[in-house]
């Protein structure tokens, strides 16, 4: 349990919590809400030997297995929708070995953070049974259930190392407050053993307290503002998903390791120390106007993705 009473800090800091060969659980899903700054930093700490474990993900687990930084990818779905496809540095990594494949589905994640916020050694589950999983899943295990006599899978308890997360406010202490689908995020924060966390602004605690608590102080290590944090990814209200650099990622990523390496990791990640510099180079101020620009109307929203 977190009680300091100010959790601030800088992103390299922030990012200093987790550890080569962390069990790391990353926030948000899909395009929404995913902690890109954190992971960019990630990404230019060299942390290494990651285990990822999540729901439906997208550019953040692409990213990262881009960078080298996964041995384990346990996902349910990593990919880019029917807008892009197939995720190409993620199938790359997995594709030749680099790294181990473990795939889960969404519910059995939930059930094995469930067990490990209960203090439980397993929960029991119906959804994978008659699929695949069991042979790529050692640790799933069989039993009748002495009540109905139905056999039922039994999943270990899931305890991350580190969640990160990306909410919309945050106040010193470390309460966080996500406006919209939560995806799994609070169960990750209960679950895990540390929690850090991105946030578009901090704000008072009474500021906070109105808007109302998502994710409490005691479950939040540390906390940084970063405005634009989920960048490329949406954080509604702030700001859409930004279709125009996803689709500039997507293809040097298509375009093999040699090219994603040079064209995207060197100009967005490694040849931007800093968030605000990263902020630059995607078009600075007036780029971002465009992401809020879906508030005016239907249109406007149509547009971003045209």
């Amino acid at each position: 349990m977190y009680t300091q009473a100010d959790k601030r800090c800088d992103l390299a800091s922030l990012v200093a919590h987790v550890r080569e060969g962390d069990c790391v659980a990353i926030g948000g899903g899909l395009s929404w809400r995913e902690p890109m700054a954190a992971l960019r930093e990630l990404v230019r700490q060299k942390i290494k030997g990651l285990k990822l474990v999540g729901s439906a993900h997208g550019i953040d687990v692409d990213l990262l297995c881009g960078a080298g930084a996964v041995a384990v990818s346990a996902e349910s779905y990593v990919g880019f929708e029917q807008d892009f496809g197939m995720a190409p540095n993620y199938r790359r990594a997995c594709e030749s070995g680099a790294v181990e494949v473990r795939d889960s589905c969404c519910y059995t994640l939930v059930q094995q953070l469930r067990a490990a916020i209960a203090g439980l050694p397993f929960m029991p589950i119906r959804s994978v049974r008659g699929t695949g999983f069991m042979p790529i899943q050692p640790d799933y295990k069989t039993m009748l259930c002495p009540f109905t006599g139905e056999e039922v899978v039994l999943v270990p308890a899931l305890q991350p190392d580190v969640a990160i997360l990306h909410a919309h406010y945050g106040d010193a202490h470390g309460n966080l407050h996500i406006q919209g689908p939560p995806v799994a995020d609070i169960l990750f924060a209960k679950a895990s053993k540390k929690v850090i966390a991105t946030v578009e602004n901090i704000v008072l605690p009474e500021q906070l307290a109105e808007v109302g608590v998502t994710i409490p102080y005691f479950y939040v290590t540390a906390l940084t503002e970063v405005s634009y944090g989920a960048h490329p990814t949406a954080c509604y209200p702030f700001y859409a998903y930004d279709r125009q650099h996803t689709a500039e990622y997507y293809r040097f990523a298509s375009d093999g390791a040699e090219a994603f390496r040079d064209l995207y990791l060197q100009p967005y990640v490694y040849g931007c120390p800093s968030h605000a510099e990263y902020l630059e180079a995607i078009g600075g101020a007036e780029a971002l106007k465009r992401l809020a620009s879906w508030k005016q109307g239907s249109d406007a929203w149509m547009d971003l993705y045209a």
